[in-house]
């Protein structure tokens, strides 16, 4: 992690934030750069779902 000076922007294809409320979101534009959601967004953002999602719910008892 670190910080992204906005002159690195230009050079970006895309573009995401990742948090425990965000979990991973893409972002579409920041002031005049405008990015792709592709296929690395996409990847994470199903890589962590599966990994988050109960693939069965236990009843509490």
């Amino acid at each position: 992690e670190r910080a992204i000076l906005p002159e690195e922007l230009e050079g970006f294809e895309q573009c995401f934030l990742t948090g425990t409320a965000a979990e991973v979101t893409p972002v579409s534009e920041i002031g005049p750069y405008r990015f792709e959601v592709g296929e690395i967004a996409k990847n994470l953002m199903n890589d962590y779902s599966m990994a988050v999602q109960p693939k069965h719910a236990i009843a509490a008892e």
